[in-house]
């Protein structure tokens, strides 16, 4: 298990996960006041949270299925990447699809992250890429 090093701001909540299979930890809102998201608005959340990721790893910021399912509430940049090397402030970008207001409070669960370990690619220039059966066969091109 990767030990993921954290700092929080007072009155702020830990996150934490809500059963034992779950991937990601829910986060929550740090908010000194309601906010409201408007249909096909778009907000920062702040959540009170700081990270120190470890090197070779990125914690993924991702919609809350219940949100998005009953309201319409996404992460915005879906997957969203914090990159190990980042020491501010965890916010969340949410956007509201619905067609109603959306009220978040503090201390709502607003999104979950996931620590995911990663791997930097070396990219080689070169003229011709090998074939294969798909080729360049893209968006739909497999069938629906």
């Amino acid at each position: 298990m990767a030990e993921l090093r954290y700092k929080i701001e007072e009155g702020a909540l830990t996150p934490s996960y809500q059963s034992t299979g779950s991937a990601g930890m829910d986060v929550r809102a740090h908010l000194d006041e309601s906010t409201v998201i408007k249909p096909g608005r778009i907000a920062l959340i702040p959540t009170g949270l700081y990270l120190e990721i470890p090197s070779g790893y990125e914690v993924q910021v991702r919609s809350r299925s219940g949100l998005a399912l009953k309201h319409g509430i996404m992460v915005l940049n879906s997957p969203g990447t914090i990159d190990s090397d980042y020491r501010g402030e965890v916010k969340v970008i949410l956007i509201n699809l619905s067609d109603e207001d959306f009220v978040i409070n503090n201390n709502d669960r607003i999104a979950q992250l996931v620590l995911t370990r990663y791997e930097k690619a070396e990219l080689v220039r070169c003229e011709e890429l090998s074939d294969t059966e798909r080729g360049s066969g893209g968006f739909g091109s497999t069938g629906v």
